[in-house]
């Protein structure tokens, strides 16, 4: 299905099936491109104002993700704090270059988005992305809390490339661009498992950069920081994880290991609730595991009392887990 927007009134936000919209001039475009992502602002790029232009976006929406590949002529767009303030703070985006090329700026860094480039941004802080041709590429917008990152960690990985030439990126580039290609015929519960599995290798990736890249801190302090954090990762499932428990698998005190999360701006216990959290929520929101009930998804996370588990599901995310269930 393909619908071309109006010129007024303004546009409605892309579908969610894998249709195609495509707007036929810049104000469409600037409607569009704000309403499918995050509020930006949008220029022409180049000597290209006041000519034609044309773009298209086909979409599809899976649960908290959005994979977008966007077709369209040269532009520009800004994230700015005006626009930050006014909401949708809470992503990462990703981009897959697939054709044409661009530049993405944020934190002080750029990078040139060539054929086969990944790159990811925070919406939570100011972007620009140019582009002075013609272009394709993949979007992939997702809840920073998939990424299981902090945003210490994260601050560094922004606007850097990631595709080609990175160890882990070789591998991921090839997935990304056949999703790409499916994305017409993405639907139903597979596909948002293969959404999340994406978001999974992403994650990965990121791991691999902020643990062991040019990103990552040189300090004794960072790396013993970075090695507890994957042994948590590792014992979610474990209920008598705690942070006397790390402490002693790590041969320190639990002193010293509060010292080691207050630096970093949490604690040991809140980064274990966190990630439980995130994993139970994933399991909330993914279709095929809606038969599994959630006192056995608390319970896969370490959360084996349902009373407990259903209180700081509340307190992070507002409503129960069945609420989250049935609202997903």
């Amino acid at each position: 299905m393909t619908t071309t927007l109006p010129e007024a009134p303004p546009a409605s936000p892309v579908p969610s099936s894998g249709t195609v919209v495509r707007a036929q001039s810049f104000p469409q475009w600037k409607r569009l491109i704000s309403e499918s992502f995050v509020p930006l602002e949008t220029a022409p790029a180049g000597n290209r104002a006041g000519a034609a232009f044309a773009g298209q976006l086909t979409s599809h929406q899976l649960r908290e993700l959005a994979i977008v590949q966007v077709d369209a002529m040269a532009h520009a767009v800004e994230r700015t704090p005006d626009l930050i303030a006014a909401g949708g703070s809470g992503f990462y985006k990703l981009n897959l270059q697939l054709s044409g090329s661009g530049v993405l700026r944020q934190g002080g860094r750029q990078t040139v988005l060539t054929t086969g480039e990944l790159a990811i941004y925070d919406t939570g802080q100011p972007y620009t992305l140019r582009f002075d041709e013609s272009f394709s590429t993949l979007v992939l917008m997702f809840p920073k809390h998939l990424v299981g990152l902090s945003p210490e960690q994260m601050s560094g990985l922004t606007a850097i490339p990631l595709g080609r030439e990175h160890r882990l990126g070789r591998a991921v580039v090839p997935f990304l661009t056949q999703t790409a290609r499916m994305l017409p015929e993405l639907d139903g519960p597979i596909a948002h498992r293969l959404a999340m599995n994406t978001v999974d290798l992403l994650a990965t990736l990121l791991a691999d950069e902020a643990y062991s890249g040019p990103a990552a801190e040189s300090t004794g302090q960072a790396r013993m920081l970075r090695r507890v954090q994957l042994f948590i990762d590792g014992q979610l499932s474990n209920p008598d994880l705690s942070p006397s428990y790390v402490a002693a698998a790590h041969y320190i005190s639990t002193r010293s290991l509060h010292k080691l999360f207050e630096d970093s701006g949490t604690t040991a216990a809140a980064w274990i609730r966190g990630r439980r959290l995130a994993g139970a929520r994933r399991d909330l929101a993914d279709p095929l595991l809606a038969d599994v009930p959630i006192s056995a998804i608390g319970a896969r996370w370490g959360l084996p009392d349902p009373a407990h588990f259903s209180r700081i599901f509340r307190a992070a995310h507002g409503c129960s887990p069945s609420a989250y269930r049935r609202r997903s």
